[in-house]
């Protein structure tokens, strides 16, 4: 305890406390819930934050405060009164930040939303409430006045994570390519059509908006009666195409297998969890959609699929230096399973192209 009471002493808490234990599984940030004595005081959720991954805190942490800050001042003009049940609150130092160092680590802390839970499992249900989530979420950030930037650069760009795979074809640094070659083949002839949003953004046509960008259905809170309280785990939160949090969710909660599941033929893409998902975020985020947006998310959820292919081919012919891996061959399973679920997802666009326009219809 003699370690976390000074850590926490630099923080502006309330009450005593009691204990700190460890919270959740997180696979980025140590996390724990930080339990006090007093009934009337609060309990908090103290995290060291993974600086090797998000290098500038500072940058992080404004994001977040720009983030939540504008969060409660559009809940509160809606009459809401359970704020810091409907959004994450952070706690100040006494020097008045919201993070503090010590050695060489970085802390933060926030208070700890009671009567709270998070779904693990994915379902048509979970699906549709993580849309309208993240649907409501982009929704309430975009007047956000502040401009963010990006905690990780480039962590959505297709272009980029197409460069990085051509300098990674012509190092050959493993001699891996001759093997690869008709995957390699595959991925540039969808080349073009898949960097077309970085395109778009230049001719002025597709904008950036304030996205979440890690759209899992457990970072969102649920409230006792089963409706979303709010997004959690906001350190990816920055400007990005909304394809970012429609895509990515559709990548890992649309598909029927692993992401490195061997065997391709147990790979599909399922349009159950499409209809569920695109049903919810469109509820809620068609108010401040694009039309050019809209006609996109087909597009959307084949862009993340085939990125998530490119990154962990590029890593494999790297010799496996970025993801770990649990065989020599794992990237390369991975990447195929990527490109099986690409495969599948461009099977069904024409079905989600109608789907989506009878929805905007309606």
């Amino acid at each position: 305890m003699e370690k976390w009471n000074h850590v926490l002493s630099r923080f502006c808490l309330e009450g005593t406390v009691s204990e700190v234990l460890p919270l959740g599984e997180g696979l980025i940030n140590d996390t724990y819930r930080v339990t006090t004595a007093e009934p009337s005081a609060p309990d908090y959720v103290l995290q060291r934050i993974n600086h090797h991954i998000f290098q500038h805190v500072d940058r992080l942490q404004y994001n977040i405060e720009c983030v939540t800050r504008h969060i409660r001042r559009r809940l509160e003009e809606g009459g809401e009164t359970d704020l810091n049940r409907k959004v994450l609150q952070l706690v100040p130092t006494s020097e008045g930040k919201t993070y503090c160092r010590e050695g060489d680590e970085y802390w933060r802390v926030m208070r700890f939303i009671p009567r709270a839970y998070t779904y693990q499992v994915v379902d048509e249900h979970s699906s549709r409430m993580a849309g309208v989530a993240f649907g409501h979420f982009q929704a309430m950030l975009a007047d956000l006045p502040e401009q963010l930037e990006e905690t990780i650069p480039d962590f959505h760009n297709m272009e980029y994570r197409w460069r990085q795979l051509c300098e990674a074809v012509h190092a050959d640094a493993a001699g891996r390519v001759a093997s690869v070659r008709p995957l390699l083949d595959e991925l540039e002839r969808r080349s073009q059509d898949m960097c077309k949003a970085e395109r778009l953004h230049r001719e002025g046509v597709l904008p950036k908006r304030i996205c979440h960008c890690d759209t899992k259905v457990n970072n969102m809170m649920f409230d006792e009666d089963g409706s979303v309280l709010c997004v959690i785990d906001l350190d990816t939160v920055m400007p990005s195409f909304v394809f970012s949090d429609y895509g990515d969710f559709l990548r890992t909660a649309a598909n029927t297998a692993a992401e490195d599941e061997p065997d391709l033929s147990r790979i599909s893409f399922r349009m159950d969890i499409f209809r569920a998902f695109t049903q919810g975020y469109l509820q809620s985020a068609r108010s401040f959609l694009l039309p050019v947006e809209v006609e996109n998310l087909p597009y959307a959820a084949a862009l993340f699929p085939y990125m998530q292919c490119v990154r962990f081919l590029a890593d494999y012919l790297n010799g496996d230096v970025y993801y770990k891996i649990a065989a020599p061959d794992h990237n390369l399973v991975r990447a195929r399973a990527q490109f099986a679920l690409l495969q599948s997802v461009e099977r069904h666009t024409a079905e989600m192209q109608q789907y989506i326009g009878r929805l905007m219809a309606d």
